[in-house]
């Protein structure tokens, strides 16, 4: 068993997001591990740039309204205690309504060969981020 010192809090770089995200790296696993975790923090109106996961990635929502967006179009909205799996490959972006603070925490896996664990793409618009929302179907 092993305690894990805590990292500092980093903010997210300007070229992947739109607005002001902080992140906790939580678990960035060590082999055999593949395993990723951060907790994420979304100030109103932040998100993610466009980007996939080789291995897909999970979202849990902590707090606030998390917008996830994929590219046809579609803007779900999940709440806290809500978790949104992502599968390997899929162009989506992820991040905070324009009046609340948003928190999630993020789960992914290294590839375990040579293909970068996340893709990062072009940022999302405003058009974009602005569309209608849906809630999911369970």
């Amino acid at each position: 068993m092993e305690f894990v010192k805590p990292q500092p809090t980093t903010k997210a770089p300007d070229d992947w997001f739109t607005g002001d995200v902080w992140f906790d790296v939580i678990h960035a696993g060590r082999e055999p591990s593949r395993m990723r975790a951060n907790m994420v923090r979304f100030s109103p109106g932040a998100r993610t740039a466009w980007h996939h996961h080789a291995v897909g990635q999970t979202l849990h929502v902590v707090e606030g309204i998390a917008l996830i967006g994929t590219r046809d179009g579609t803007v779900f909205e999940a709440h806290p205690g809500e978790t949104v799996t992502c599968p390997p490959g899929e162009e989506h972006w992820h991040g905070a309504t324009p009046d609340r603070f948003m928190q999630h925490l993020a789960m992914w896996e290294g590839p375990g060969d040579d293909r970068p664990e996340t893709t990062w793409l072009e940022k999302v618009t405003d058009e974009q981020y602005n569309a209608p929302r849906t809630r999911s179907g369970y």
